[in-house]
């Protein structure tokens, strides 16, 4: 049975594989088996074009009301392990501490 790395983020070796992500029992973060998007994948880049890979957190850079929810997203709200969406280098899926399932378009994010 191979043997799965600890985690990147909180160094922690309770870690297993689900599809083709490793994920952290403990601190929730997941990170590709192969370590690296695929080369054929679309480049995804935030407000200021910075790459954004998948785990990373990123900020929205302003107010923005939410579809199916009365709580708007404001300004400074910091979107954790963010993960891309296959074919679209437009949007990001991600949760916040508020409301869970968000897709946003990126023009609206800064990586933190």
């Amino acid at each position: 049975m191979p043997q799965t790395p600890a985690c990147p983020q909180c160094t922690l070796e309770n870690t297993y594989v689900d599809g083709d992500r490793h994920v952290c029992a403990d601190c929730g973060f997941e990170w590709p088996l192969a370590g690296e998007a695929p080369a054929d994948a679309p480049i995804v880049r935030d407000s200021n074009g910075n790459v954004l890979a998948d785990g990373d957190t990123v900020v929205v850079i302003k107010d923005l009301k939410v579809k199916g929810s009365s709580i708007p997203l404001k300004q400074g709200t910091v979107i954790k392990h963010i993960r891309l969406v296959p074919d679209d280098p437009d949007h990001i899926e991600g949760n916040s501490d508020k409301i869970k399932g968000l897709v946003l378009k990126t023009i609206f994010l800064r990586k933190a």
